[in-house]
Order: structure tokens, then C-alpha cells, then sequence
């Protein structure tokens, strides 16, 4: 019997534009030990068919078709039964961990409400001193680093990757016998990737869990699925073992997305910007140390860290998660007060100024945050989030604003009428494109992208890196790269910048860094790329 079989599904959105046929009969299943891939580009309809197989469609969806977990037809089910379902039968593993995670609560609080919402074979449930033994277990086999000390942070206090551990780690805590993974390995660097890899490996072999896995990435795929289902607007185009998919695909859809894969091309050159006028942004010594909790030390998460950017230059920032990367974005954004050091922008020192002064400032820069479920106003729609820098810094007439919102929309590839939509009505990689629109909105001076394109399939991936590099070419614009992609680093930068536990390992061009490097830690992350 399949762990979980959907037959002729079909999913509806009713939105103000008018009704969106997200999923149109998709019939697939998943048999117990095996783990199923379901890929396509963004909005395909990927997790809106599996999010049906565990009740969390939005009361806007219409759903026609059979649903079948474990023997049990589950479409049309009420929350009464869906919370004796989930968690012991089906668990997920969300794309936006920030958004997934309750932020008044610790994170250890969080996997042990879930270790006790459900009764022990017994009948009775795990008491709180069990419980946290097991968090703290899960936390470990999940690798986030201190666990005892992290088990008490709360989701804020933790890097994107951590805080994606720790959704597995609650997905995991009670065994399901589905475990439905989103993006799991969207925010984590490629070596923490591998391990996640190899921990959802065991649990299908120890467990004998189904596991669908919801991704973009091909190395992912290639490195842990049995069978891949290919989607496209809302259908399955094709269905195949893994190894007859990637070396026989049939469907023209499925030989263009695994041609877009990104890799690291062993004959490519470095590419050169001028660097003889001022840089746009200069950091210096930069620290940043973060208060511990009781009874704790402080926390160095950025540690004497010196970088310079030029006009027309990227400077790729990679590390493992928590290596200081994003502290160091939202420092260079004056989103973040360093201890010490200085961040200085077009000749300004900017770590100092007051918030009035910084204002005049800000529309110089733009900022692509890691993770858009967060960043993206939920009240506004998609068109008035683009134009929102437009508004604040008073920048041109609405009907500029308008024809500035629809050129974007245009350029990173979303429909027309996307501007009439809310964020929650979008997949992940939309959201992600529509941030990349909002911090170009400007033509700032300096672009800081924290994970520009983790939520993207390799398609739009390819096409907005391509976006990336023409506008830097017209604009001039630096842009400080922050990614766990090396095949992305390298394709779009001029230096590449190594850190380890808030410290600069290495830097240099992307020939030097990523194909001949020095240190070994350098290595490791080069040794961790899952290859197709």
C-alpha cells in the first residue's frame, strides 16, 4: 500500500483577480522507504499538490480529487482530525523557517510541544525532562552547533540555516511515517546541506519513512531521490526513475531545467572592473559581538573582518551557516550597529549615523533579503511592495511608479496582473523575484543580496543572474553577494570572500578561491557541492 497517493487533483485559488488554477489533475504516490523528488520552476504547483496531503491550503483553495494517506482519504478532513494525523503520520519540513517558527517562543520550547502533543505507545506523553533531552538529541543530529546553549535562543537569535535545522529536527521529532520536504536544504551552506542529505537518507533507511521532496536543485535530487515527478503550470509533464530521468530525459521541460543547472565550469575566466577610483563600500575591521544569555558568554559573530567594493564590482561572501555573513549584510545596510569598525559608503562613514541621518541615504542602497515570507508586507499587494522605496523616498509620479513596478515584473519574469496579488498568494521563488525587483526599484549605488536566488528554480535562476549582471553593466551598481552557492558566486563575482565563525579565511578572484584554494576549510566547502 503507497504511504500517500494523490489521484486527479485539482487545486483552485479564488483571488480578487479572479480564480488561479494552481494544480490540474495530478495524480502521483510515494511508497513506504522511498523518497520521491517533485521539481519544477517556480509556481508549477509543487507545494500546493503536496500541502494537500497534510491539510494546509488556505480557506481560498478549492480542491477536487482523492487524497489517500495511509489508507485514509484525507481531502475534506476537519482540524480535529488532522491533528491526530499530523506529526505521527505526516510531518513538513517548511520552505521559510522564519515564517514556520512561532517567534515568542524558543526554539527548544517549539520541538518540545511537539514531542508532547502526541501520546508514547504507552498511551502516555513524554514528560518536559524527557522531552528536552530529546530536543537537545534532535538538535544535535540536526548538526546545529552548541545545542544545549541554542536550545534556549530564540528563532531571531539564529542564522536562516539554523533555523532551518531546527524545522527538521521538529519534523523528524515524532517519526512520521510521511515527511514532506519544502526547499529543505534552501538556506544551508553545502556542507551542512550534505549532512541533512545524509540524516533524511537514514531516517528513510532506519524508519522507513516515504519522503517527498519539494526542490530546485538538481545535485539535491540527483544525491537523494529514488523517482522524480516533473511539474509545469499546474500538470505532471513527465515521471521517471532518477537515474532514466537525468540520463534520458523525454520532455523537452525536463531537458531545459537540468541544462540550467549552474556548476562550477572548470575553463571559465575571472572577470575585472576598474578599481583605481574610490571603492563604493569599504569595511574595516569590522566586529560584531552579540550579548549572551544568562549565565553566558558573549557571541562573536563577526570578527575583524576588512572588504572593498568597487563601482561596477561584486564581491561574493560565502561560509557555511552562522559564519557571519548575514551580520555582516545588515551591517554594510546600517541595519545592524557593529561593536567596532567601520563601514564607509561612497566616502561617508555611515556605522555611526542616526537613524534622520541615515534616512537620505538609504535609497542608495538595496537589499534582497534571505528570506522574502518575512521581508514582504502581508497588507500590501505585490505592485505596492515593489514601489514602497518609490513612496518613502518620494521618487517620481504614481504613474511612474507604475510603469516602474510593471518594467520590473516584466524583467524577473512574473506575469502581468502579479502587481494585483498578496505575497501569501505566491510560491517562494516568486516572492524572492518580487524582493529582487523592490531593492532594484532605485538603481541603488550599492545592492546587498543576502540569498538572492536560494528560492529559485535553476531556470528563473539563470535568467536572473542574467538580469543581475546586464543591469549591473548599465548601472554601475556593487553589490556585496552573499550566497552558500559557489556555482552561483562564482558566475556573478569579481572576488570571492571566505568566512569561518565571523573570521576571513581567504579571499581572491573566483579562479584562485574556488579552484586552487589554500585552506582546507575552503576545500571542504568545495568537496560538499552535490554533483547531477
Amino acid at each position: 500500500m503507497s504511504a500517500l497517493s494523490l489521484d486527479g487533483l485539482s487545486v483552485t485559488f479564488a483571488t480578487d483577480g479572479g480564480d488561479v488554477d494552481a494544480v490540474q489533475s495530478v495524480s502521483f504516490d510515494v511508497q513506504p522507504g522511498e523518497v520521491l523528488a517533485v521539481v519544477g520552476e517556480s509556481g508549477s504547483g509543487k507545494s500546493v499538490s503536496v500541502r494537500s496531503a497534510i491539510g494546509l491550503l488556505p480557506d481560498t483553495a478549492r480542491v477536487s480529487g482523492s487524497v489517500v494517506l495511509g489508507g485514509t482519504e484525507v481531502t475534506g478532513l476537519g482540524d480535529k482530525a488532522w491533528e491526530k494525523l499530523r506529526g505521527e503520520q505526516i510531518s513538513m519540513v517548511f520552505q521559510e523557517p522564519g515564517s514556520a517558527l512561532d517567534p515568542l517562543f524558543t526554539v527548544g520550547f517549539q520541538i518540545v510541544e511537539a514531542l508532547r502533543a502526541h501520546p508514547r505507545d504507552d498511551g502516555k506523553r513524554m514528560d518536559k525532562k524527557a522531552a528536552k533531552a530529546r530536543a537537545i538529541e534532535l538538535l544535535t543530529l540536526v548538526g546545529l552547533p552548541s545545542p544545549e546553549q541554542r536550545f534556549g535562543y530564540y528563532p531571531h537569535e539564529l542564522s536562516g540555516g539554523q533555523k532551518q535545522r531546527v524545522m527538521i529536527a521538529i519534523a523528524i521529532s515524532c517519526e512520521a511515517k510521511v515527511i514532506i520536504a519544502d526547499e529543505p536544504t534552501t538556506a544551508l551552506d553545502v556542507t551542512v546541506q550534505a549532512e541533512i542529505l545524509g540524516l533524511l537518507r537514514d531516517l528513510k533507511d532506519r524508519l522507513g519513512c516515504a519522503i517527498v521532496l519539494i526542490t530546485h536543485s538538481m545535485g539535491v535530487v540527483s544525491g537523494l531521490a529514488d523517482r522524480v515527478v516533473v511539474m509545469n503550470q499546474g500538470k505532471v509533464v513527465e515521471e521517471a526513475p532518477v537515474r532514466e530521468l537525468f540520463e534520458s530525459p523525454k520532455e523537452e521541460y525536463t531537458k531545459k531545467l537540468l541544462a540550467a543547472v549552474p556548476t562550477l565550469a572548470p575553463a571559465a575566466s575571472d572577470k575585472f572592473v576598474d578599481k583605481t577610483g574610490e571603492p563604493v563600500l569599504e569595511v574595516t575591521d569590522l566586529v560584531v559581538q552579540f550579548a549572551g544569555g544568562v549565565g553566558s558568554k558573549a557571541f562573536t559573530a563577526v570578527d575583524s573582518v576588512s572588504f572593498r567594493i568597487h563601482r561596477g564590482e561584486t564581491l561574493g561572501l560565502v561560509g557555511e551557516s552562522g559564519s557571519g555573513k548575514s551580520t555582516i549584510g545588515r551591517c554594510v545596510a546600517a541595519l545592524q550597529k557593529p561593536t567596532s569598525g567601520t563601514v564607509t559608503v561612497m566616502g561617508q562613514e555611515i556605522s555611526g549615523l542616526s537613524p534622520r541621518a541615515l534616512r537620505p541615504l538609504r535609497k542608495r542602497f538595496g537589499f534582497v533579503f534571505q528570506d522574502p515570507a518575512t521581508s514582504l508586507n502581508p497588507r500590501l499587494t505585490v505592485g505596492q511592495c515593489i514601489a514602497e522605496p518609490m513612496v518613502v523616498h518620494k521618487y517620481g509620479t504614481a504613474s511612474d511608479m507604475t510603469a516602474r513596478t510593471k518594467e520590473l515584473l516584466d524583467a524577473v519574469q512574473l506575469p502581468p496582473g502579479t502587481e494585483k496579488r498578496y505575497p501569501h498568494e505566491l510560491s517562494g521563488g516568486q516572492r524572492q523575484r518580487i524582493s529582487l525587483a523592490r531593492a532594484l526599484v532605485l538603481q541603488p549605488d550599492l545592492l546587498v543580496a543576502d540569498e538572492p536566488t536560494s528560492a529559485l528554480d535553476v531556470s528563473v535562476q539563470a535568467t536572473v543572474l542574467d538580469l543581475f549582471e546586464s543591469l549591473q553593466q548599465e548601472f554601475g551598481f556593487a553589490c556585496l553577494f552573499i550566497s552558500h552557492d559557489l556555482a552561483v558566486v562564482d558566475r556573478v563575482s569579481h572576488q570571492v570572500a571566505v568566512l569561518k565563525d565571523g573570521g576571513l579565511v581567504e579571499m581572491g578572484t573566483p579562479w584562485k578561491i574556488l579552484r586552487s584554494p589554500e585552506e582546507d576549510y575552503t576545500k571542504r566547502l568545495l568537496a560538499a557541492i552535490p554533483v547531477v
